[in-house]
């Protein structure tokens, strides 16, 4: 059952609830792409600057999430009852006609996003967002089914996919597009491993609670063994940088480090390997 709808003391106490929704930590984690493929693409520095790329980042850095974790929220208000994540990280849905009016509005607003992009990234924000609907919500729903809820998290990437798109007039290698999708698989389910005991006690099956905790913690080790691989074909260095995930999952995996605590670290790691991603990028438009 939904939490109900408090009386909030005004416009910003609403404000601060939504912000908590939106989940501020992983804002990056669909604006960041944007930056990179933008960074990818680009062959002079006004690339950058064009008004798609400011598009697409200021959409896909709280819009994009607020309708992403607001859908999330919205149909898993009653699983989120036993998620002890939602204490203090995290906020369990509010049953309040405003809060739906601002989800879906956000929702309303990527369509309109679609329109001020060229054609060429069009499909891959139109994937991104039935896959940002279909992993939460009915008919699908593919968060409930083992290895449906890891392959449907590419929807993460396609931001900067669509990015790449707009600037390059061209679609990304598409082995760079499978190890990003790699990736994102690996980063999804390794974040499932600390609801293992709610997800079960919900009765919700995911690729975690099929494998149990050590198997998971090995299949993300080749997922990212994998995406490393992808990108190898792609540039070597791309390939060694990304090659600290699955050494990173293995050191979870073989210490006494708290999965649940480890989790929170990602949101560190991944903003340093965007970024060094995106200044080499930069680097070859203004060196190379």
């Amino acid at each position: 059952m939904a939490t109900p709808s408090p009386t909030y003391r005004g416009p910003v106490d609403r404000l601060s609830y939504l912000v908590v929704l939106s989940r501020p930590r992983f804002w990056l984690y669909l604006a960041g792409p944007v930056l990179v493929g933008a960074a990818a693409a680009a062959t002079t520095l006004g690339d950058l600057l064009s008004p798609e790329v400011f598009v697409l980042f200021a959409y896909f850095l709280v819009p994009a999430n607020v309708f992403l974790y607001g859908i999330n929220d919205l149909f898993d208000a009653d699983v989120d009852e036993a998620n002890p994540k939602k204490d203090d990280r995290e906020a369990r849905w509010r049953d309040d006609q405003i809060n739906l009016a601002i989800v879906i509005g956000s929702g309303v607003l990527g369509a309109v996003v679609i329109t001020l992009v060229p054609a060429l990234a069009g499909p891959w924000l139109a994937a991104h967002f039935f896959l940002a609907v279909e992993y939460s919500a009915p008919p699908f729903r593919f968060k409930t089914t083992p290895f449906l809820d890891s392959l449907s998290n590419g929807l993460y990437i396609l931001p900067g996919v669509a990015a790449y798109a707009a600037v390059a007039g061209v679609n990304p290698p598409p082995l760079a597009v499978a190890g990003a999708w790699l990736w994102t698989m690996a980063m999804h389910t390794f974040s499932a491993i600390p609801d293992i005991d709610p997800d079960r006690e919900a009765g919700i099956q995911t690729t975690a609670t099929a494998l149990g905790e050590g198997r998971t913690y090995a299949y993300c080790a080749v997922v990212w063994t994998l995406a490393a691989a992808s990108f190898a074909t792609i540039d070597g260095r791309l390939a060694g940088l990304l090659a600290i995930y699955p050494l990173f999952v293995l050191g979870v995996a073989l210490s006494d480090v708290d999965v649940a605590r480890a989790y929170w670290w990602f949101p560190i790691l991944n903003t340093v390997v965007g970024m060094l991603i995106t200044v080499g990028a930069l680097w070859g438009v203004v060196y190379g």
